[in-house]
Order: structure tokens, then sequence, then C-alpha cells
């Protein structure tokens, strides 16, 4: 009996990882639905963005007051994970305090632990503010209601939740310090905690031992539950913003990706002494399945891993041209359509013994439609403005691809635009021999 706590403890925490691995695995599988895609260059600009970007949170605070409040949270998430692996020590040994031997290092450890968590509880209650009632535009957008907006909240809650629960323990631990408790050892400091402390003068020793392992066990379990929510919440980013970065766009944002058929059909016809009617039974090469894509599974890996990325946060589609205008077109909601459509398509993989079982749905129509695609300018805002390196116009630009090269559907005006260039060499409804009358008039 006397070691049924750490057996429980073990058990929570194989439960909890094991969780953990499941949906990391699942991840793994969905992102790798996408195709292949070569990011082996630049590998020292790569590593200098996912340094500056990642972990410097360097385009995060282009915006001071979000940008301060969320290297607030994230310092505080890195920090305070040092103190759930004395956590998880105490747990399985059935130690306390297990790294109390540091001394005065100890106790600079746990005052900062507890100054970083009362801020964390700043930065949260500002941001639910934020949210909440002062209801910051881009927090308000049409894809921003139900699930996201809960999800947002969620979050918040939890975190709150877990600061207060370390306090609170940290609080009654220095009752029982004081009061000279067997098994809690001097040891410690309580910058902040000390002012709670007082709430359980009157409690007695027995008691305040009930209210420190609860408090205890709460908080460990609560980081095992947010470990296995961040899949299925916006929150994922804690754990993809370093790859993201690491293999987001590294070539200049203007520079689109030519496919390497198009470019030899174009080489073939700039070529004087090349016979464009020669026939071939050789398969062309380079030839794609399908130009552009219509679907989650014609995208590369990359762009799926931008998908699971989204932070929700709604800088892109703030700073979108076309959605300033009153367009259609929503960045945000293009990454978050990309990772629903991703997350069914899982779903229905898991559902049939891991094989993908039409269900006569796609990405373009059923989730993102048209009218969001061609309202799009190509300015690049949107990737300017991530801060984790999403690139949403990526995708826009391959499922026109698709709308122009397999189905013909350009809009009127781009179809015209086309046509003049093949006929006249220009965009314009001109002859070439006419293009110089404007200089006699």
């Amino acid at each position: 009996m006397h070691y049924l706590p750490n057996i429980i403890f073990a058990l929570a925490l194989v439960v909890g990882v094991g969780f953990f691995v499941r949906n990391i695995k699942k991840l793994t599988r969905n992102i790798k639905l996408g195709k292949a895609v070569d990011v082996s260059n630049d590998k020292s600009t790569r590593l200098k963005n996912m340094t500056r970007i990642a972990l410097g949170q360097s385009k995060m605070v282009v915006r001071p007051v979000a940008g301060f409040l969320h290297v607030i949270v994230y310092v505080g998430f890195i920090i305070i994970n040092i103190e759930v692996l004395e956590i998880i020590i105490d747990g399985l040994f059935g130690t306390h305090r297990i790294f109390a031997f540091m001394g005065g290092f100890y106790d600079f450890l746990i005052g900062s632990f507890e100054i970083l968590a009362f801020l964390v509880i700043v930065a949260v209650v500002i941001f639910w503010l934020r949210r909440n009632v002062i209801r910051i535009q881009r927090f308000l957008k049409p894809e921003m209601k139900g699930w996201p907006k809960k999800d947002g909240n969620l979050i918040l809650y939890i975190e709150l939740v877990l600061m207060f629960l370390f306090l609170t323990m940290n609080a009654v631990d220095l009752q029982l310090q004081e009061l000279g408790a067997a098994h809690y050892v001097k040891a410690g400091a309580y910058p902040i905690s000390q002012f709670i402390a007082p709430l359980f003068d009157s409690v007695g020793e027995s008691t305040l031992v009930i209210f420190e392992r609860t408090a205890w066990w709460l908080h460990i379990l609560g980081i095992l539950f947010f470990l296995n929510y961040l899949y299925y919440s916006k929150h994922l980013h804690i754990l993809l913003a370093f790859p993201n970065t690491y293999y987001g766009r590294v070539n200049p944002q203007g520079e689109f990706s030519n496919l390497d058929a198009v470019t030899k059909e174009v080489k073939l016809m700039m070529d004087p002494s090349a016979d464009p009617f020669a026939a071939t039974t050789e398969e062309p090469e380079g030839e794609p399945e399908k130009f552009g894509a219509s679907d989650v599974m014609d995208l590369n890996w990359v762009q799926l891993l931008n998908a699971y990325t989204c932070t929700e946060c709604g800088r892109c589609t703030s700073e979108c041209p076309a959605n300033q205008t009153g367009k259609k077109l929503s960045p945000r909601k293009i990454m978050m359509d990309t990772r629903d459509r991703l997350e069914e398509v899982g779903a229905n993989i898991d559902a049939n013994n891991g094989e993908f079982v039409p269900d006569g749905k796609q990405l373009l129509d059923d989730y993102i439609t048209k009218e969001e695609l061609w309202a799009c300018t190509t300015c690049n805002a949107c990737v300017q403005a991530c801060p984790v390196s999403i690139d949403p116009l990526s995708i826009i630009v391959e499922m026109r691809r698709y709308l122009v090269m397999e189905q013909s559907a350009a809009p009127m005006e781009l179809n015209n635009m086309m046509s003049n260039i093949e006929n006249n060499g220009a965009p314009w409804p001109y002859n070439q021999m006419d293009r110089l009358n404007w200089v006699n008039e």
C-alpha cells in the first residue's frame, strides 16, 4: 500500500504519454499524405530562421502588446516545465522536492517559477479580455465562430487553472514546511504563494497534506491532459513551430514555383530546331498526374505541416487587402479548412484499415470556394505577417493552378488575358503590328 501512489502515478504517466505518442504518430501519418518536396537546400538559413522566429519570437513582437504577452506565456511554458521534471521524479520514487539539495539555486528556481506563473496569469487574463470583452476584430471573423472560439478560451482556462494549482500547491507546502511536517523539507523561495499561504493558517496539518497532495495531483494530471489536448487544439503550434519555421520558405516571396513539365514545353517552343509535332512513344518526363491541387493529398507535406501549425491568430487575415475590402478570402480560413479536410481524410483512413476510401468530397468547393481563391492578389502580406512562417499563398496558387490547367475554369478576364498573350504576345487585345499606333495620336 505504501507504493500504491507511485504505481498509480506511473500508470497515469504511461497512459498520458502513450496517448500523446499515438496522436503524434497520427499527426505524422497525416502530414506524410502530402507529396514529397525538396527542402534540403540552404540549411544554415533555415537554422537561422528557426532560431530567430520560433525560439526568438521575432515576428510575434511586431505587434508589441500581444507579442510581449505571448513571450511571457511562452517563456513561462518552457521554464516551468523544469518543475514538471521534479514532479515526475517525485511521483515515481515517492520523494518530495528531490532537487532541494541545490540549496540557493533551488530557491532561485522556485522563486522564478512563481513569478513567471503570476505573469502568465496576468497575460492570460488580458488575452481573455481581448477576445471576449474588447473583442479584437480579427477574433470575430466568420471562421472563428463555434469550436475555434471555444478552443481559444478553453486553452486560456486550462493555463489559468494550471498556474493557480501550482501556486496553491506551493502555498500549502510552505505552510507544512513552517509546521515542520514530516516529508516536507524546508526548501524553495515563494515570492507569490507566500501571500496565499495565510488562507490556510487555521487548517490542521493532516488537512493541509490532503490539500497539498490534491493540488499536486491535479497539477500533473492537468499537464498530461493539456499535452494530449494539443492535438485537437490550435496550440499544436507549441510543438510544430520549430519544424515549420525550419522548413519554411527560403527563396524570395515573389518567386512562384514552376512545373517541370510546363517549363519543358516552353523550352521546346523556344527551340528553333525542335519539331513540336514529332511523334514519341516515351512517357513525358516530369508529367504530373494532376496539375495543381484539388484536395489535401495533392499538396506537399510542408503545406500540410503549415495547416497543422496554424495558430489561428488572424494576423494574416487582418493584413490581407482582399479581406480588408470585404472579399470572402481569409488566409486563416484557408489554413483551417486545409487542416479540417486533412483531419477528415485521416479519420477516413482510420475507419478503413489504413486505406482512403473516396468520400465524394474534396478541399476545393467543399471547403474552399473558387470565389475565395480568385479574390487573392498574391501580394504575400499573409506570408509576411505569419509569426510561424506559414504560407497560405502557396495553397491558393496550387488550387488556382488546378482550376486553370485541369478545369479551364479561370475567370473570363484571366482567360481573355491568356488568349491575348497566346495570340498577340501581350495581355492586350491588339495586334503586334498596331502596338505603336498610339504614338501617332
